[in-house]
């Protein structure tokens, strides 16, 4: 049974090359979310709902249960795998992904759900000033500028249609958290500025995880410290060998 790899906003599979480097296993799929450096299959409008569905799909082609990990928007819309579809889950991994009402979105995500004011912005996207503002946000620098170099205006407008979609994904998706079968672990940074820690709790209660694991790393444990990410993915995964 493969590990598969679910990435989240606004990045590529490349997120998660310095995990994988650190991981024993080679039996790892690392996705690339349709219109984030993939191709858009027809019809596609980049709803949250359409990513499930497409992600189930690459699940159901692998023929048997994954242990599915997501970051950001990948945990979102694992955790729902998870909840929906426990056929297709050995375990599941969510990092630095709220799934709770309580949730108030980061002001970007607000400026994106915003008709109008989210085009402007991505129209007036300076790709070296948004490196910077990640990079302040401890992302590494060189990941912060490998992480903005694919921002293209099919991602734009996929970015925009999936924050819309999703205004009230908390609400809509938490409930089912309690359908989660299959082992868990939530994976969260201590000085992530974006994520207070309470919701790695919230999202580990509601699935009732085997573990929380809280490292010291900001929004992106997998690229500040991903030794100690593989560390325990492993773990995770032994505890159903």
């Amino acid at each position: 049974m493969p590990a598969v790899l679910v990435h989240g906003v606004p990045d590529t599979h490349r997120l998660w090359d310095h995990v994988r480097a650190r991981l024993q296993r080679q039996d790892i799929v690392a996705l690339s979310l349709p219109g984030f450096d993939s191709p858009i299959p027809e019809g596609f409008q980049s709803t949250k709902e359409e990513y499930l569905n497409w992600l189930i799909q690459q699940l159901e082609a692998l023929g048997e249960p994954v242990d599915l990990v997501g970051h950001d928007w990948g945990c979102l819309l694992t955790a729902r795998i998870a909840s929906n579809r426990p056929d297709l889950v050995r375990t599941w991994t969510g990092i630095s992904g709220p799934l709770d009402p309580e949730y108030e979105w980061h002001y970007l995500a607000e400026i994106w759900q915003k008709p109008g004011e989210g085009e402007a912005w991505m129209a007036s996207l300076n790709r070296d000033e948004f490196a910077q503002n990640l990079i302040d946000a401890r992302m590494p620098p060189e990941d912060a500028r490998e992480s903005v170099r694919h921002i293209d205006d099919q991602m734009k407008a996929s970015i925009l249609a999936l924050y819309r979609s999703s205004i009230n994904v908390g609400a809509e998706w938490k409930p089912g958290l309690a359908n989660v079968t299959a082992p868990a672990l939530v994976i969260w940074g201590i000085d992530d500025p974006f994520l207070p820690n309470r919701f790695a709790d919230l999202l580990g209660e509601a699935t009732r995880a085997r573990a929380i694991v809280k490292l010291r790393a900001t929004h992106w444990p997998l690229l500040n410290v991903p030794g100690d990410v593989a560390r325990e993915l492993e773990a995770h995964w032994a505890t159903v060998s």
